[in-house]
C-alpha cells in the first residue's frame, strides 16, 4: 500500500486562496500511518496546505524524493524534504507518533525547527509519542496527552499528564493516538480556522462526537 503525496497539493492549495499553512514531519522509517494521512487530509479540507517533509531527503541519483515507510508497512511519498522547507515558516508543526518519532528526538535540526516555532509564537502538534519530541527538545509546557505507552516518560519528563482525547496547552496540542486522530486534526482546524469550519467538516467525514 503507498501514498504519493505531491507537491502539486501545495500549488493548488495556493491557487484556491489557502492562507494557513502545515508542516508534518516525517522519519526516514516507522511513522504512524494513520497519524499522517488522517491530519494531512483533514487540514486539506479545512483549506490549510499542507507539507509533508521527510528527513530522508531526495535520492542523489535521481534528485527525486524517496519514500518513507511507515510503522504498518505502509509507503509515503512525501512532497519536500525536510532541509528544503526547515527555514520557511509554517502555522503549525505536526510530529506524528509511531516508532520512528525517536529518529525526531534526535535530530538537533528538528529541535532548532521546534524551538524556533515555539518561541516565536506557532503553533505545534503532537499525537502518540510525538510529545517525547517535545521533550526531547525543551519544549516545555503545563499539560499534554499522549500514547499511554508513554506517559511515564512524560511525567517524569516535568509533564503534567491528561487522560483526555486531545489537549491544548497555549500553542500546542498534543493527542493521544490512531483512535484520535480525527480529534486531533478537527481541532487544528477549529484553532486555526474556527470553530464553524471545523464543524462543517464533520458530517462530510462522517464524524460524530
Amino acid at each position: 500500500m503507498a501514498f504519493t503525496l505531491r507537491n502539486v497539493e501545495a500549488t493548488a492549495a495556493y491557487c484556491n486562496g489557502m492562507s494557513k499553512s502545515a508542516l508534518i514531519l516525517l522519519a526516514p522509517e516507522g511513522a504512524e500511518e494513520s497519524e499522517v494521512i488522517i491530519p494531512g487530509d483533514v487540514l486539506t479540507r479545512g483549506d490549510i496546505q499542507v507539507v509533508y517533509a521527510s528527513l530522508e531527503g531526495k535520492c542523489p541519483k535521481t534528485g527525486m524524493m524517496k519514500p518513507v515507510k511507515c510503522a504498518k508497512g505502509a509507503e509515503i511519498m512525501p512532497s519536500a524534504a525536510f532541509d528544503d522547507v526547515k527555514d520557511k515558516k509554517y502555522d503549525i508543526v505536526i510530529i506524528p507518533g509511531g516508532p520512528g518519532s525517536s529518529k525526531l528526538a534526535e535530530n538537533s535540526c528538528v529541535g532548532s525547527l521546534l524551538k524556533d516555532q515555539f518561541k516565536s509564537g506557532g503553533l505545534i502538534g503532537a499525537i502518540c509519542a510525538g510529545p517525547t519530541v517535545l521533550l526531547s527538545h525543551g519544549i516545555m509546557v503545563d499539560e499534554v496527552t499522549g500514547h499511554y505507552t508513554v506517559k511515564d516518560k512524560l511525567v517524569e519528563g516535568g509533564y503534567k499528564f491528561s487522560e483526555d482525547r486531545v489537549v491544548v496547552s497555549g500553542k500546542v496540542i498534543t493527542s493521544q493516538g490512531p483512535g484520535t486522530a480525527f480529534e486531533f486534526a478537527l481541532k487544528i482546524v477549529e484553532i486555526m480556522q474556527g470553530a464553524e469550519k471545523a464543524e462543517s467538516l464533520k458530517k462530510p467525514l462522517c464524524f460524530k462526537n
